[in-house]
């Protein structure tokens, strides 16, 4: 029957029965139902049958007898015709049954099956684990909102399990859609309720996440720059390599600068000149834009340049920083920022928008320590068919009200950055006014008229006239403006422009025709309120150019005498203060001071394999050489026999060569090198050409390397398993070995027993002979410990053999002793004075025992018992000191030399980079005075090259 079910109500059917078995009562009774369904008779046997089926199985009856009496004699034929009957008429039976039924296709989509629902349930658990493990938090965010971020994170945890529940009951009444509804609807509900009670922590970490946001894009900008930069480079290079190939010399013929461009190149020399005998505010000639905010200055710029090339905003601050734009022609219109290799073609609106926000973005860049606008100046520049040459620098609009989003200084900041510029004798104003607003509401005509009151280098401008004259304004008033009788200020000339219909997306292109037709008809020219050369941005330029040019051939000359003047000056100086000494500025010195340091690294290589090993053998012992005693050789020697001594000593050299050991003594090596290197330094500062402008420089930089400085990670492994072999090895060789491990023992104890000595007289006080001669007396704590060290050499006298630690009963005598005289202690002070008396009393007896063992090494050899255990400890000891500081020194050789090469290179690297680094450690008069010297130099050569090319062009 299995194979016959192939129909969708036939799956279910055995899907209930095997779920709920006891539904359908037993086995038997539900194959008896489903067979006689698929017999095609009624499942209800009880109901009567029709008539016409009645009389159906009346004539079937007959035939079958009639067919039955026939074919008595051939049974095996009656078999197989009944089998093949009854078999189509199953079959089809069974398909009209079939073709009977509803569609159940519907429930394939409403009702998954078993292998999507454990999908679900295996999903959820994952979530569960997910959201549990993965789920992180800014650690600022934590700090401040702990609490509330647990009771979230288990009130989620617990919506998710209790989904995963709802999700194996895939028989209740629960439906999978209604869970995931309700799980999301309630998540989203919760995650809401707890973003809206922490909305100021979310406004701190978006703003954290702002500034990295900012540093992600400055540090891509400079990426990029560098990448521009190396592509130049690499395809200049390909060229000449090139015509090298060919067999041709690269062309040396430098390219013919344009006048404007020398001029720029002046000036940014001169932006960061500042002495004492020169000011910035006599630099040469530019033309200074200045005007209230929003009274489009910006616009008349970007009209002049041809191109709409800053960034715009709605009644917002968008200059921030003053912007100088050189302007000359050119066959193609294209901009470059003076420190980037990239030119943005003025013609395409994808290169416009790329400038924009490269302007934007270094205004943002140069603003820090929560100010508003700086004084850090971006250099451009603009070239283009029919463009005017001259120099324009945008500074901010003047404002009048400081808002709650600018610093409280930011009105002032304004206003004296302003006044710096205008206040230069040699910089052309222009002054832009807002003629869509009244006159009276103008902040810039006072600053104009202070810095220039005869008006010989400012030129009005009037901004928006289209819109004054929407707005009704009385044209005999903006008559009166371009006559200059409303204004007090006074200027060279008037004009009045349109730059632009409000629309940010309009063309320079089309703004021009806005204005010429708008100038065409307007009835400031009909009615001959303003002559025709006083309108437009085209007339303008033309006649700003002109006043820029002529004050350039008026100043320039006079600057450049200016200069050779100076450099005579610095010139004599240098010569009656350094005369034997040639110019160097910080980049040369530096370049100095880096080849003398990394001599001094390669002078390493000849320190002898002998020197650095004794060095490095030395440096152990030093820093070991408490442990051995303390924690190894006195604990041992104070023991009962040789071979719980032997014992002893075993386990503490094994501990001490698996833990601290090795570590020590790549420490020694580090301080071994360190204090070689800085010998060398120390010996090239004692020759007789040494130059001490470098040693600030050296220092610094020699200490950050050792501090970046790691000893490499396997070194402590190799050293581990040389030390715990050679400590292992208890034999000792031949005679020479011995003695040289008594000697060892000898100084050794000889040390100890000197330092303990010096202890013990700083204890005890000045002796008899002492006060008697220098007059030196006891206090009271060195009398009390004078008679108490009284007691204990009688102990000691009285037995040589006694153990380190006195009894009960020997600290009770010795305080009932010294209460005769008066002294009262207690047996922790009479401890204190046991410890340097007993341990001078056992060294004392092993320096006696060392002389026996000189001789005994044939006892030793023979294989009979002696009592120098402790000379085979120091062979121990000193065999690890030996092979020790031999891997060592190998490890400087070849490795951490050259290491400490490399960083030294790398910290030389940073520093070549930073100025202020340089500034800082390469300090004096002979570097300033050879600063300022190239400094003057750079920009005299500049003003001569300008001048003769000027020359040339008249």
């Amino acid at each position: 029957m299995e194979h016959l079910l192939k129909g969708k109500f036939g799956k279910i059917v055995f899907s209930s029965y095997s779920k709920n078995p006891l539904k359908y009562g037993s086995k038997a009774n539900f194959k008896r139902g489903v067979s006689s369904v698929w017999g095609g008779r009624a499942v209800d046997r009880s109901r009567p049958l029709l008539k016409s089926q009645y009389q159906q199985q009346r004539r079937d009856y007959g035939i079958f007898v009639v067919r039955a009496l026939r074919s008595v004699l051939k049974i095996r034929y009656l078999l197989l015709g009944g089998a093949v009957g009854g078999s189509v008429t199953l079959q089809r039976k069974y398909q009209d049954w079939k073709d009977g039924l509803p569609d159940l296709k519907w429930l394939e989509d409403v009702l998954p099956d078993n292998d999507k629902w454990q999908q679900f349930r295996t999903s959820l658990i994952q979530l569960r684990d997910n959201v549990k493990d993965n789920i992180e938090v800014d650690p600022r965010l934590k700090e401040v909102t702990q609490n509330k971020y647990r009771e979230f994170k288990d009130w989620f945890d617990q919506r998710l399990d209790d989904a995963i529940a709802v999700a194996e009951k895939s028989n209740s009444q629960i439906s999978y859609g209604d869970t995931k509804n309700e799980v999301i609807n309630n998540s989203v509900v919760h995650a809401r309720t707890f973003l809206q009670k922490d909305e100021s922590t979310r406004k701190e970490s978006q703003a954290h996440l702002d500034s990295l946001h900012d540093e992600v894009i400055q540090t891509q900008i400079r990426y990029q720059r560098e990448l521009e930069r190396l592509e130049k480079e690499n395809k200049e290079l390909r060229k000449q390599n090139l015509l090298l190939k060919q067999g041709r010399k690269p062309s040396s013929r430098q390219v013919k600068r344009s006048l404007i461009d020398m001029y720029s190149d002046v000036l940014d020399e001169l932006a960061d000149y500042d002495t004492t005998t020169y000011s910035t505010a006599d630099q040469l000639p530019r033309v200074v834009v200045v005007g209230d905010q929003s009274s489009g200055k910006t616009s008349v710029l970007e009209m002049i340049a041809q191109a709409r090339i800053f960034p715009r905003g709605a009644g917002e601050m968008m200059t921030r920083a003053p912007v100088k734009v050189t302007l000359s022609e050119g066959p193609y219109h294209v901009a470059q920022f003076r420190d980037s290799s990239r030119e943005f073609d003025l013609t395409k609106e994808l290169d416009l928008a790329d400038l924009r926000r490269e302007v934007e973005l270094r205004m943002r860049n140069s603003v820090r320590g929560g100010k508003t606008v700086s004084s850090d100046v971006i250099s451009m520049t603009v070239k283009g068919p029919g463009i005017q040459r001259m120099v324009l620098v945008d500074l901010p609009g003047i404002i009048s009200t400081v808002t709650t989003d600018m610093a409280s200084d930011t009105r002032e900041a304004i206003k004296v950055m302003t006044q710096a510029y205008m206040n230069n004798p040699n910089a052309i104003i222009l002054c832009i006014q807002d003629g869509s607003v009244d006159a009276e509401r103008s902040n810039v005509t006072d600053l104009v008229s202070q810095c220039d009151p005869s008006g010989k280098r400012t030129i009005f401008v009037l901004t928006k006239v289209d819109m004054a004259e929407e707005n009704l304004t009385d044209p005999n008033r903006i008559r009166k403006i371009l006559q200059g009788k409303l204004f007090p200020m006074k200027a060279l000339g008037y004009f009045a422009v349109v730059t632009g219909r409000g629309r940010r997306d309009d063309s320079i292109q089309t703004i021009r025709e806005y204005e010429e037709n708008f100038f065409r008809n307007s009835k400031l020219f009909k009615e001959g309120r303003v002559m025709t050369a006083q309108v437009t941005t085209r007339n303008l330029s033309l006649a700003v150019a002109d006043c820029f040019w002529k004050m350039v051939k008026e100043t320039v000359e006079q600057q450049a005498d200016a200069f050779k003047a100076t450099r005579f000056n610095l010139e004599t100086e240098w010569k009656n203060t350094f005369p034997r000494l040639r110019e160097q500025d910080r980049d040369e010195l530096f370049e100095r001071a880096r080849t003398e340091i990394l001599d001094e690294v390669v002078n390493l290589s000849q320190v002898s394999p002998k020197k650095w090993e004794d060095c490095l053998l030395d440096r152990i012992w030093e820093r070991v050489s408490d442990h051995v005693f303390e924690n190894i050789y006195l604990p041992a020697a104070q023991s009962e026999s040789q071979g719980s001594f032997n014992t002893t000593v075993d386990i503490k050299l094994r501990q001490w060569a698996e833990r601290a050991l090795p570590s020590k003594s790549v420490e020694s090596g580090w301080e071994t090198l360190q204090t070689e290197f800085r010998h060398f330094l120390e010996k090239a500062s004692k020759s007789p050409d040494h130059d001490t402008i470098f040693d600030q420089l050296k220092e610094a930089v020699v200490t950050e390397a050792m501090q970046k400085h790691l000893w490499e990670d396997k070194a402590l492994d190799v050293l581990r398993v040389i030390q715990l072999n050679t400590l292992e090895d208890r034999t000792v060789t031949d005679k020479k070995d011995w003695d040289s491990a008594t000697r060892f023992l000898e100084s050794s104890i000889k040390d100890k027993l000197k330092n303990t000595e010096n202890l013990l007289h700083h204890m005890l006080g000045p002796s008899a002979r002492e006060r008697w001669m220098y007059w030196q007396y006891l206090t009271e704590e060195q009398t009390r410990r004078n008679a108490v060290k009284v007691e204990l050499d009688k102990i000691l006298n009285s037995n040589q053999s006694h153990p380190p630690v006195l009894s009960y009963d020997e600290l009770t005598t010795i305080r009932k002793n010294i209460q005769h005289s008066n002294i009262d202690v207690d047996s922790e002070f009479i401890r204190e004075v046991w410890y340097p008396v007993y341990r001078t009393h056992f060294l004392k007896k092993a320096q006696q025992r060392i002389n026996d063992c000189r001789r005994s090494y044939f006892l030793y050899h023979q294989g009979e018992e002696t009592e120098c255990s402790d000379v085979i400890l120091f062979h121990r000891i000193q065999q690890m000191l030996k092979v020790t500081s031999n891997a060592l020194r190998q490890q400087i050789m070849n490795r951490e030399a050259r290491r400490l090469d490399k960083e030294i290179k790398e910290v030389l690297d940073d520093y070549s980079q930073d100025n202020e680094k340089k500034e800082k450690l390469l300090t004096g008069r002979r570097v300033t005075l050879a600063e300022d010297l190239k400094r003057v130099r750079q920009i005299q050569e500049k003003l001569e090259d300008f001048i003769q090319a000027l020359n040339k062009e008249k």
